[in-house]
């Protein structure tokens, strides 16, 4: 039966974000929580007063709140929760955070960029930035760092090009971007975000009077033509910019790291010319989890949810973490295991909000891992396991560095 209690009677309030204990695994607290229907947890006080919500931590549920259209991406509306602790007339206005039909109306601008049949032609282009970045890596004095010289600059990259933002201002975008969505201290969040959109603003008002064959300039075009505003191009050009870069290079990073501390796996994933190596990828995203903390929605009417009533206004935290580790739909979840179904992991949503740029970023990790490891058969880490400095405070989780030798 559901639990008819309001969410604002709960007795047992949790505080969130939960810590990973374990740098290799998934808060422990999600394995508890999935033999029960969602719990109320605490949103810490921020750009935005203290709030309660509900936390849905199995697969079957997280699906649910994902697809479900009365739960409300839109931050723009009265109370909706929020993870990124900006004020509320700050906060980005990219299609992310919105509902129907604003939501498609931007969606749709920016969609024919992130095809699967336009991601392969970018292949080329992408293997050619991978062997300089590597090539430049084999002259790096040893120990390297890998983060640094590879990871981190190859999505940075790409994402530059495609956006029309200027190579040489990579590093630039990357700082602002890590402290934006970094969390530890909200005001210099608040900052970073401030810095980094008007840099982005600036590009679009440049790239209205001066096009190019990128996105940015596609974007400024429709806001000549009166289609959308400067702020929404540059809000959509925010989103594609750290979203293109900072997912996909966590996620290399971290994938990475999980062949160089397990030969027997590394072994497996890499014989036969790699053919197993895009299962491993899914896997490695399903395992990783590494949008740990950023999804937040709010009922726009009176609804049931995992065995909850959940009422109108009521705050949702989605937990892809709990998700992806559902034993019911992934046994032995803390197993890296390159032969299980990974077809429901939920690493890029689902329903109207599935990530774009999910093609992108698969072809990225894939020519990434492919080529290091042909190139450095013999890589290996470079520090004792517990000293791997792991990002901690971010909405989305990954390295700070990641020291190698070959």
């Amino acid at each position: 039966m559901p639990d008819n209690q309001p969410l604002d009677s709960q007795e047992k309030v949790l505080d969130w974000p939960f810590k990973r204990t374990c740098p290799m695994s998934v808060p422990p607290e999600l394995a508890e929580l999935r033999a029960q229907p969602p719990c109320a947890v605490r949103i810490p006080e921020g750009a935005v007063p203290a709030r309660r919500a509900w936390l849905v931590t199995r697969h079957a549920d997280v699906r649910q709140a994902l697809m479900d259209p009365r739960m409300s991406a839109d931050e723009g509306l009265e109370g909706a929760p929020v993870r990124i602790q900006l004020p509320p007339g700050e906060r980005p206005s990219s299609f992310l955070r919105m509902d129907p039909p604003e939501h498609g109306r931007l969606r749709t601008l920016i969609t024919s960029e992130f095809t699967a049949r336009r991601v392969r032609t970018l292949a080329p282009g992408i293997q050619q930035l991978v062997d300089e970045l590597l090539d430049g890596l084999a002259v790096q004095d040893r120990p390297a760092d890998l983060c640094e010289n590879f990871s981190t600059r190859l999505p940075t990259l790409v994402i530059a090009r495609l956006l029309g933002v200027p190579a040489e201002r990579s590093h630039e975008f990357v700082h602002l971007t890590r402290v934006t969505i970094g969390q530890g201290d909200p005001e210099r969040s608040y900052h970073a975000y401030l810095e980094l959109t008007g840099i982005l603003a600036g590009l679009v008002e440049d790239k209205r009077h001066e096009p190019a064959d990128d996105i940015m300039s596609k974007l400024a075009g429709h806001v000549n033509d009166g289609r959308i505003t400067v702020s929404e191009a540059m809000g959509i050009s925010t989103l594609v910019l750290v979203a293109g870069h900072e997912t996909t290079t966590n996620q290399i990073a971290l994938s990475t790291l999980s062949l160089l501390l397990d030969d027997g796996l590394r072994e497996e994933v890499l014989a036969d010319d790699g053919k197993l190596l895009p299962q491993y990828i899914e896997e490695s995203m399903r395992y990783w989890s590494i949008s740990q903390d950023a999804i937040l929605r709010m009922c726009l009417e009176d609804m049931e949810l995992g065995g909850v009533r959940m009422a109108k206004g009521d705050a949702v935290v989605i937990s892809i973490p709990g998700g992806n580790w559902d034993e019911n739909v992934f046994p032995d979840p803390g197993r890296l295991d390159v032969h299980r179904d990974t077809s429901e992991h939920l690493q890029w949503g689902i329903g109207p909000h599935y990530c774009l740029g999910a093609p992108l970023a698969r072809l990225e990790i894939e020519l990434a891992l492919r080529s290091l490891f042909t190139r450095f058969p013999g890589l290996r880490l470079a520090c004792a396991r517990e000293d791997i400095p792991f990002r901690r405070e971010t909405v989305f989780y990954g390295l700070h560095g990641l020291p190698v030798t070959w």
